[in-house]
């Protein structure tokens, strides 16, 4: 092993001291915020953000956000530690909103722009205290009436003709843009709530991951540490919502001062031309994500790119050698990490399929281990001192991080009994605490780290974590059904696992395909939505009331694995239909598009 290799293994240590903690020891206190300020004194006409043939400057960016937070000032509807809430997709509002909330000394929800219903209002109610909702013009027609009662809406048109939102862009353009009191940011502290960005966790509905000023200010240097610099130009496709937008695209670009190539929503078809026309340099992925890019038809042109580095998470090793192969030599920096967790690692030596390598060091930091899991109790295995039992090397463990000052774990807003289930207690000596991570991890003779699976409830598609209780508390209203069992099957050829829903009817009642087509697609975005759904006689349930899951996975969609009727998911149709032989074949082949 070289110097070189261990010095860049462990640049990201390097960078979080060197920069983390010295700004955090700065006083006034320095916040994130503070380094986009010096990036406008630096580099005020510089490019930092292009979107849809619109270019905005460092110094455009701040002037937008001024107007935008001293119009919420005038209105008097914010105050100084507030939270606001916001529900925008990709569009450089999301930014100048909540770089002028952060002005204001104000807290920020994430929301994801994906959600309806019941899901959003539960969204808003679990931040306590938002007094304010700022949504893009295409969400207005999804705010319910029950929404006004709970909040003060901006949207971000012109013209509006409800009496129960304000256009947030006609206040703006008559306010001014001078630069926002500094005094207003005087309360906030390290601790002090930044964002909160949403995860569906193992159960329930959405929860609020808090995110502190600290955890905020420490997710500057993730570009940095990967060697993105100011003359980079970083492609970010991925939802401003969700952590891997908004902690590493939009803040490393604060901190590196590079510029950002913000979409709306992400194209495979157009995704190279796209890199190529803006001379990209560093793409985000998810797994999802490069996998569709290899889906694409092949051109002469794939190689043909100014992209030197990809990073991101959950990248199949099977799609990573062709994603090379097809794409040309890129870095990729695979990375392992959660919204609320408290510890991560990063591939810097491009092992394919591992999500880093672990060492002394950085276990003395962020002292973490992988635990004997059972996963047929869904607990970990404790001895006889009833403390946790390490795994030895190559062995899958459940991944439990220390939580310390350095590594903190601030847990969810207005939630301290999911906060705590995430808390495990004397681990390896009484009274230690440890964060869950609720993820299964393998360390190989190599020292490199490998994800393999999560435990719970909770199964991932289309890039996006399904709660399986709130699918099935949806599926559960409609009037014909008495109970449904959610879960994740695995389709051949894509990632993650496809929602799948065992379901026991009402006596005497017949499944209804168009009702609960209908009814899917007004409660649930689209990734949540069952695909497969089968009916049972019965659910079976373990001796606690939990519903049994495992055979039912194991069982899949395959028609000829059950004598249930089974029913697909079919758009075109707008309604579900039986899941024939010939509808299975057709999925396998990919004829069928999930």
């Amino acid at each position: 092993m070289t110097i070189t290799f261990i010095i860049s293994q462990h640049l990201w240590l390097f960078f979080f001291f060197f920069f983390f903690v010295s700004r955090r020891r700065r006083r006034p206190l320095f916040l994130a915020l503070d380094r986009f300020l010096e990036q406008v004194e630096t580099r005020p006409n510089k490019a930092f953000i292009v979107f849809e043939n619109k270019r905005f400057s460092f110094k455009d960016a701040d002037r937008e956000s001024n107007r935008i937070a001293n119009a919420l000032r005038v209105a008097s509807v914010l105050r100084p530690g507030d939270t606001a809430v916001l529900f925008m997709q990709n569009e450089p509002g999301f930014v100048f909103c909540w770089l002028a909330l952060a002005k204001l000394g104000c807290a920020c929800a994430l929301l994801n722009s994906s959600i309806r219903a019941r899901s959003l209002i539960a969204s808003v109610r679990c931040c306590r205290g938002a007094s304010v909702l700022i949504a893009s013009e295409g969400e207005k027609q999804t705010l319910s009436k029950e929404l006004t009662g709970l909040t003060r809406i901006f949207i971000t048109a012109e013209e509006l003709r409800s009496s129960h939102m304000r256009s947030l862009i006609r206040a703006a353009q008559e306010s001014s843009d001078a630069d926002v009191p500094q005094t207003l940011r005087a309360s906030v502290s390290c601790t002090s709530p930044a964002v909160y960005i949403y995860t569906s966790g193992t159960t329930g509905l959405h929860k609020a991951a808090v995110i502190n000023q600290t955890r905020l200010l420490a997710a500057l240097a993730v570009l940095a540490s990967n060697g993105i610099t100011d003359s980079d130009v970083i492609y970010v496709t991925l939802p401003l919502y969700h952590t891997a937008g908004f902690l590493v695209g939009f803040m490393g670009s604060i901190e590196t001062g590079s510029t950002i190539i913000l979409r709306r929503k992400f194209s495979a078809s157009q995704f190279w031309d796209e890199c190529r026309a803006h001379n990209v340099t560093v793409i985000q992925y998810i797994g999802e994500v490069l996998r569709y890019l290899c889906n694409t038809p092949q051109r002469t042109s794939d190689k043909e790119h100014a992209v030197r580095l990809a990073i991101g998470n959950g990248l199949r090793s099977d799609v990573w050698r062709e994603f090379l192969k097809r794409f040309g030599h890129i870095q990729v920096r695979e990375f392992y990490a959660s919204t609320e967790g408290n510890v991560g690692f990063v591939n810097y030596a491009g092992k394919i399929g591992a999500v880093g390598r672990v060492s002394f060091l950085h276990k003395k930091l962020f002292p973490y281990a992988l635990v004997q899991y059972d996963t047929e109790r869904d607990e970990p295995v404790r001895n006889s001192r009833g403390l946790c039992v390490e795994v030895p090397k190559g062995q899958t463990g459940l991944l439990v991080s220390k939580i310390t000052e350095i590594a903190p774990f601030v847990g969810y807003a207005q939630n301290e009994q999911q906060t705590e289930k995430k808390r495990l207690r004397d681990v390896f000596k009484h009274g230690d605490v440890y964060f869950n991570s609720g993820d299964l991890l393998k360390i190989d003779h190599d020292n490199f780290i490998y994800f393999q699976d999560r435990v719970g409830d909770t199964f991932r598609w289309k890039g996006e974590n399904v709660a399986t209780t709130e699918v099935s508390d949806i599926i559960s209203m409609l009037d014909f059904v008495e109970e449904a069992n959610v879960y994740g099957v695995r389709v051949p050829g894509h990632e993650g696992r496809i929602g799948m829903a065992a379901v026991k009817l009402m006596d005497g009642m017949e499944f209804e395909c168009k009702e609960t087509f209908d009814h899917v697609c007004r409660f649930l975005p689209v990734y949540a939505r069952p695909r497969f759904i089968r009916i049972q006689s019965s659910v079976d349930i373990t001796a606690t009331f939990k519903q049994l899951k495992l055979k039912l996975v194991e069982a899949g969609f395959n028609p000829s694995m059950t004598t249930d009727s089974l029913y697909f998911l079919c758009e075109p149709e707008r309604t579900y239909v039986s899941l024939t032989p010939s509808i299975y074949q057709q999925i396998l082949s990919h004829s069928i598009k999930l």
